[in-house]
Parts: C-alpha cells; sequence; structure tokens
C-alpha cells in the first residue's frame, strides 16, 4: 500500500504571471532589434587618444570614475586598451579623479 504524499499550494509561479490569456493577450510580441555598437575612434578615425583630451576621454568614464567596459561603449579592443591607458594618465597626473565619492 503505497501512500501518496500530495504538493502544498505554492511553489513557483505561473510561467504567464498570473494574468488571464497568457504573457501577451493582444497578439504576437513585436521583436527588439538591437543596434549594433560601432567603435568611435574607427568611425571617425581617431588616431591618437590623448590623455591631455578630457573631453574625449571623459565621455568613457562614468560619473563615479570607472572606466566604462567595451560591451556598454563598444569600442573595439585595440582602442580600449588604447583608452584605458591614457585614462590612467590623466588619473596620475590629477586631470581624472580616481573615484567621485
Amino acid at each position: 500500500m503505497a501512500e501518496r504524499t500530495e504538493r502544498k499550494e505554492g511553489g513557483r509561479p505561473p510561467a504567464h504571471g498570473g494574468r488571464r490569456g497568457g504573457p501577451h493577450p493582444g497578439g504576437p510580441r513585436r521583436q527588439f532589434y538591437r543596434r549594433r555598437k560601432v567603435c568611435k575612434f574607427c568611425s571617425e578615425k581617431i588616431d591618437v587618444i590623448d590623455y591631455k583630451d578630457l573631453k574625449l576621454i571623459g565621455q568613457f568614464v562614468s560619473e563615479r570614475g570607472k572606466i566604462l567596459p567595451r560591451r556598454l561603449t563598444g569600442t573595439c579592443s585595440h582602442h580600449q586598451h588604447v583608452l584605458n591607458t591614457a585614462i590612467k594618465r590623466a588619473r596620475n597626473i590629477a586631470f581624472l579623479p580616481f573615484a567621485a565619492g
């Protein structure tokens, strides 16, 4: 005589969020098209990233003083490496802050 154990109510919520008519009752969901990021330095043919050019370098530093990653800015690996060097040089001679607090 095998006894069955009943499951308690609860657990994971339904996949459609509990609404009637499924996840998208208004019809099929539109596809989101993400535009491919392009390296600013390659597209504008900027050869030299100078540590003294704070207007250019400042676009790639967050408000907190952190260097923004490639996946957010869209820069290629070569220019990201040169940009990191320029930002670090600008920090060392106090053109840019190490951290904004």
